[in-house]
């Protein structure tokens, strides 16, 4: 018996000692965050499946993932037929899905710390329609059949100095205290990691790649905290930065003290993000006697609006970034085919962003995907199955770098050899909606949703789309995804406001052959001047990314004069910018690149 099937007879015998017909396993820890810690993968070890979202669901006598459309052909790769059905999130969704399995009377058991109310809503109401139950089991299930899971993270917490932040943590806990003042609340509960990370000015390595530091804190309306934190990642020193930020008294006191303060608040009015807050920490409350207040963590839209000493940063380790790329791009114009390999290429690249100042990590694994393998998403490459290069045929790379004064997120795809025609079109398709939304002006109070369309028409045209966002926020040293805006279908609640930094990355996946994404990040800003007779204030966006497109794929007879102009106005910046911090081979090929674009 492999380790799949023996894992899956574990928990199907610990869910029979409950009374479970079935038991939910999504990909999440306990602060609904994206990237996990090694032991809180428990969709990975119990599936194979290793990709940032998605939820099991083990029954009885079968199971079955759920992906959205990034990991459509990973969850195939990975978990074995044999024992999942793999399922599209949206086209067979997880509750009928379930409801269809399940019978009247049966219990399906869940842990009420890796899921958020609203997650649960819409599979709790259809559950409940057919008398089928919903219950919290404490003692996660996947964690007592997982012999060898790995510790937690015990890393060090230090202080994000003012330099980078651009306010103190005194300020930021006094701006969020007014914000609980004026809608009537008397405390907040963050339990988003990067929202305690921005409020505090801390910074920690508890989860690879992302510098947030796990743990809880309430906030009350006077500016005094409550900070929920391992005590043994505390310096002396550390402690007393953190007590010393003014603007209300703060107590650190160990993780496991939450539920003895939580049940503290008894009558008082307190708000719970909706979208992080798992079950565990609201029903705690409602126990408590306290009045749930569900609704937007306000660190959250704060943390997306950069201040102008993080703006500059960003923009800081923008250059930095775009010269680790021209020197990777210059390098892979050489490369050997049928002798490096998709790996060889990522080792490469992460090592020039390594030598850039302030450099402190990567932002996530290197996506470097060679032909058909760029056409998974979010493909995954290892040293051992890594494609050789070889000649007429795509090279995605999806890459981005933690620096001190910003995070960076880039896609760019190469050419080695002769592209097809298809592949240009392509090409040239994803380009000219990426121009657009670059090149897009709107009102304020237009959402990333209002947005979307731009990215996708030349493609939608054509008769094909792309599954997956089209931007998402970028945090200042925190995470590489953050909100609450996004350029996307559902991205419809938040409207882009100036400060906030974003990925535009439209793309075009053709299974078996290649894959094309393009992706600069941006900031929102206020146009200088506004339109002449703008009767409301008009927004737009500043390329933060310094990397040269491919010209090779683009089909320049189906650029309009404007997009041209555009492509040849940022080329022209990114040269200025970039060729002095090159050696002469590397501002060669820059040279040539970014030249003036010719049909």
């Amino acid at each position: 018996m492999d380790d799949q099937a023996k894992r899956l007879q574990a928990l199907r015998g610990l869910m029979r000692e409950h009374g479970l017909a079935a038991y939910l396993v999504p990909h999440a820890d306990q602060h609904q965050n994206e990237y996990l810690t090694p032991g809180d993968e428990r969709l990975a070890w119990i599936s194979g499946f290793d990709g940032s979202a998605g939820l099991a669901i083990v029954c009885l006598e079968s199971a079955a993932l759920f992906v959205d459309g990034r990991y459509t052909l990973q969850v195939q790769d990975q978990a074995s037929p044999d024992f999942w059905q793999h399922l599209h999130l949206t086209d067979n969704p997880a509750e009928l899905w379930l409801q269809r399995q399940l019978k009247a009377g049966d219990t399906v058991g869940f842990d009420p710390r890796l899921h958020t109310p609203g997650g649960l809503a819409r599979l709790r109401t259809v559950l409940e329609n057919s008398d089928i139950k919903l219950a919290a089991i404490g003692n996660n299930l996947i964690d007592q059949v997982w012999a060898d899971r790995p510790a937690q993270a015990n890393a060090p917490v230090v202080i994000y100095d003012q330099a980078f932040s651009g306010e103190n943590s005194s300020a930021k806990r006094q701006r969020m205290a007014d914000h609980l003042t004026e809608d009537g609340l008397d405390a907040l509960v963050v339990s988003a990691p990067d929202n305690l990370s921005w409020l505090f000015n801390v910074r920690g390595a508890d989860v690879e790649m992302t510098p947030s530091v796990f743990g809880y804190v309430i906030l009350k309306s006077d500016a005094s905290a409550v900070l929920f934190i391992d005590g043994a990642k505390l310096s002396a020193e550390v402690r007393a930065e953190i007590n010393a930020q003014g603007a209300g008294a703060v107590t650190i006191l160990e993780p496991d003290c939450l539920d003895d303060e939580l049940s503290k608040l008894n009558g008082q009015k307190v708000r719970v993000d909706s979208s992080t807050a798992n079950v565990f920490v609201v029903e705690a409350l409602k126990t408590a006697g306290a009045k749930v207040d569900m609704g937007a963590d306000p660190c959250t839209l704060a943390k997306a609006c950069k201040n102008l000493v993080e703006l500059q940063g960003i923009r800081n380790a923008h250059l930095r970034d775009g010269v680790a790329l021209a020197r990777f791009f210059n390098w892979f114009s050489t490369a050997a085919p049928g002798i490096d390999t998709e790996w060889s290429a990522a080792q490469k690249v992460d090592g020039f962003r390594a030598e850039g100042e302030h450099f402190r990590s990567l932002s996530f694994p290197t996506i470097s995907g060679f032909g058909e393998n760029a056409a998974h998403v979010h493909y995954k490459v290892a040293k051992a199955t890594a494609r050789t290069l070889g000649n007429d045929e795509l090279y995605l790379v999806d890459s981005g770098a933690q620096y001190l004064d910003g995070t960076t997120d880039v896609t760019r795809v190469l050419v080695t050899g002769t592209p097809t025609p298809e592949m240009r079109q392509r090409y040239t398709q994803v380009l000219k909606g990426h121009i657009q939304v670059l090149r897009a002006r709107f009102p304020e109070g237009t959402t990333g949703a209002q947005i979307d369309p731009l990215a996708r028409q030349f493609l939608w045209a054509a008769g094909v789309d792309y599954d997956h966002g089209t931007g998402h926020g970028v945090g200042c040293y925190l995470s590489v995804h953050e909100g609450p805006q996004s350029i996307s279908k559902r991205g419809k609640d938040v409207a882009l406001q100036p400060g906030m930094v974003m990925s535009v990355e439209p793309g075009y996946y053709k299974a078996g052959a290649f894959g094309i994404r393009i992706e600069n990040l941006v900031a929102v800003r206020v146009l200088d001047p506004q339109p002449q007779g703008a009767e409301r204030r008009t927004l737009g966006f500043e390329a933060l990314t310094l990397a040269p497109y491919e010209r090779r794929l683009i089909e320049v007879s189906e650029l309009s004069g404007a997009e041209r102009a555009w492509l040849d106005e940022y080329h022209a910046h990114v040269r200025l910018m970039l060729t002095p911090k090159l050696n002469a081979d590397a501002a060669a090929y820059l040279g040539q690149q970014t030249a003036p674009l010719t049909a």
